[in-house]
């Protein structure tokens, strides 16, 4: 996919004025009503033909795929457009008539226009409005260098209007890499796919000769580690998804878990067996040196940084159960976070870091359900936010507002054999969606905002 650039067009811009919406979701707090809001079609500017589709055709999915964003964020809730009483051609884009929209109770507006360029690029116009304070909240454009990286600019509109009606990032622009599995269960083929956070764009990236496991995206760059199984032998990589060039960075034996990265991208994590104990390390990549982080006859693993690089999660057995702890990013200073009072069996597992620092996520195991959870890093604020029976392996949205996770369906329903699905769950608990795979699904990463 060639890279897509915020397009500075002076003609878009030139009109644009500070606007002081009375509009705005408050995504702090707590569960909210969703916000109605009128997407219609893009219309293209001239109707004319690229290797994606017609302009027109172009701006009737992008104003689908806008609406798809936004109403699976659970804070907005698309209207039909079948209700609509109005057409937008190029100038209704950024003079819209207010009462029309008033009229199917709309309370954002998002057009835009589809315009195709001499070169062959495509320019996608963005507005949002505050449809009852009849102001302007903003906009924007991008531009495709190549039309049939349509649906970018559509996550990239998507990602605008969400940042100017919550105050927050969006999270529409990334992408998921996961392990793809298929086969009996008895020899699953796992290799490493990826697609968009909508799973759409799916594409395996490795063949599935050999195993691939716990794939993590690096928080700096378009790059991923993972571990693969090569004759029963566990080999780390990297893979570069610009450029698509794997290589090694360690051969480990009694690997536990695939490196996680840290917010620069300089460095790996990870936890190997030696001795009988399983202890956790910290890899300089530019010098490959491994430096021991933790020492104790237990069971250290699953580590994860905090976004500023100051402190570790990890899990612990180290106690007599698996446990969640915190320490210093030296190894120092380890302390217990978990703690469930009603239940004391309640074990932990698989803790990550929210990039925005307030919250870990975790899978939480009792009462014969693995279940996802956050808490604050103190310990504090504990929630549970599914109760499936096999929830596991949380990863955040870049803006730390949304998580997905693997689903085990308890009698291998939804799949080849496994029946694990990747699915969806927001910050309060109530907004639980599935991520359509072709293959079964574990272990997903999300990665960053697309350049």
């Amino acid at each position: 996919m060639k890279r897509l650039l915020v397009a500075a067009f002076a003609a878009l811009m030139a009109a644009a004025s500070p606007a002081h919406a009375v509009l705005k979701i408050d995504v702090t707090g707590g569960v909210v009503q969703p916000v109605p809001v009128a997407v219609p079609a893009f219309p293209g500017t001239a109707e004319v033909a690229t290797p994606a589709g017609s302009t027109g055709e172009l701006g009737q999915q992008i104003a689908k795929v806008i609406s798809a964003n936004l109403e699976r964020s659970g804070l907005f809730r698309p209207i039909d457009p079948r209700a609509f009483t109005t057409r937008v051609t190029p100038a209704d884009a950024s003079a819209p008539q207010f009462a029309a929209w008033r009229t199917v109770a709309a309370q954002a507006l998002v057009t835009g226009y589809v315009q195709p360029n001499p070169d062959g690029s495509l320019l996608v116009a963005c507005y949002v409005y505050d449809v009852f304070g009849e102001e302007e909240m903003g906009r924007t454009g991008f531009t495709a260098r190549n039309p049939r990286d349509w649906r970018r600019t559509a996550h990239k509109c998507s990602d605008f209007v969400y940042e100017k009606i919550t105050g927050e990032k969006g999270y529409f622009d990334s992408r998921v890499v996961y392990v793809s599995e298929s086969g009996p269960k008895t020899n699953r083929i796992k290799r490493l796919a990826i697609m968009d956070q909508d799973g759409e764009n799916h594409r395996f990236l490795t063949s599935g000769q050999s195993m691939a496991l716990t794939p993590r995206f690096s928080p700096s760059q378009q790059q991923i580690a993972y571990l693969s199984y090569f004759q029963n032998k566990p080999r780390v990589f990297l893979y570069d998804l610009n450029s698509g060039r794997q290589e090694v960075i360690g051969d480990f034996q009694g690997m536990s878990f695939a490196p996680r990265f840290s917010p620069d991208g300089n460095s790996v994590l990870l936890s190997l067996s030696r001795g009988g104990n399983t202890n956790i390390y910290v890899m300089d990549l530019r010098t490959r040196r491994l430096r021991q982080l933790t020492n104790s006859p237990s069971i250290n693993t699953s580590p994860s940084y905090s976004p500023d690089g100051s402190k570790i999660v990890f899990e612990s057995d180290r106690g007599g159960t698996q446990q969640l702890y915190v320490m210093n990013a030296d190894g120092s200073g380890a302390q217990r976070i978990s703690f469930d009072t009603r239940n004391k069996r309640s074990r932990y597992a698989t803790p990550v870091w929210s990039p925005r620092g307030d919250y870990i996520a975790f899978t939480k195991m009792d009462e014969g359900k693995f279940r996802i959870g956050v808490m604050r890093p103190d310990g504090s604020g504990e929630r549970v936010l599914t109760d499936a029976w096999q929830d596991e392996g949380p990863t955040w949205s870049p803006n730390g507002r949304v998580v997905i996770f693997f689903r085990t369906d308890r009698y291998g329903r939804g799949g080849t054999g496994g029946g694990s699905k990747i699915w969806s769950v927001d910050l309060t608990g109530q907004n639980e969606r599935p991520i359509g795979t072709p293959l079964d699904a574990s272990d997903p990463a999300w990665g960053p905002l697309l350049p």
